[in-house]
Order: C-alpha cells, then sequence, then structure tokens
C-alpha cells in the first residue's frame, strides 16, 4: 500500500472516532465526519477511497506498522 500523507484536521477525525468506538460509544455524528473527510480527501487527491481509509485506521490504530 502506497504511503500518503494525511492532513492533521482527517488524522484528529480518526483518532476521535477511535476514541469512541474504544470506549463503546462511536456517534453517528462521528462516524459520518470521518467518511465525508476520507471521500473527499481521496476524491481531491485522486486516491481510492477504501484505500485511504485502511491506510488512516492504519495510521491512528497501529502507527508502528504504519510507517
Amino acid at each position: 500500500m502506497a504511503s500518503i500523507d494525511f492532513p492533521e484536521p482527517l488524522l484528529d477525525l480518526e483518532r476521535a472516532a477511535w476514541a469512541e468506538i474504544q470506549a463503546g460509544g462511536l456517534t453517528l455524528d462521528t462516524a459520518r465526519a470521518v467518511q465525508t473527510a476520507v471521500t473527499a480527501f481521496a476524491a481531491e487527491g485522486g486516491h481510492d477511497r477504501y484505500t485511504v481509509e485502511m491506510g488512516l485506521k492504519k495510521a491512528i490504530r497501529h502507527p508502528a506498522a504504519a510507517g
């Protein structure tokens, strides 16, 4: 998987979602915000949305493996 340079606001959104998931309370608003931002970032950068989403999750949830 190619390395993608994620902007800090997108990383912050995924961090917030991951914190909510770990606490057992992911909200629809947070999930929607992440998906909207991922979709926009992928479209703007000409990336596959799935690749962006998986890379973002890996960067936040498994930072040692991401880079």
